[in-house]
């Protein structure tokens, strides 16, 4: 198979993981719930993990290659206050200013 269309997602946080498995078929993400998060990829998409925290979903398709990264990111959307969490590697989280303290 051929990739035409690439998305790149970045894992911020403290113990958060993703490996993927089975050529491709299955992504286990470490995501600091008490469970391993399972998600099994379609058929007309593969993902590759170069390093624990980057994930490369590729595809022919892609309609299904962003829906699939869309679905991965909305299992732990990166947060306004610290920045943790799962996003695209193009992606600017604009922060948030904590409680000020007297």
């Amino acid at each position: 198979m051929e990739a035409k269309f690439f998305r790149f997602l970045k894992i911020v946080g403290v113990g958060f993981k993703a490996r993927a498995e089975s050529e491709g078929r299955m992504l286990y993400l470490k995501l600091g719930y008490s469970h391993e998060v399972e998600l099994s990829v379609p058929p007309a998409v593969r993902v590759f993990c170069f390093k624990p925290n980057i994930v490369c979903c590729t595809g022919l398709d892609k309609q299904r290659v962003h829906q699939f990264a869309a679905a991965v990111r909305s299992c732990k959307p990166p947060e306004p206050y610290k920045g943790k969490g799962i996003m695209y590697t193009d992606e600017v989280i604009k922060k948030k200013q904590g409680k000020k303290s007297k």
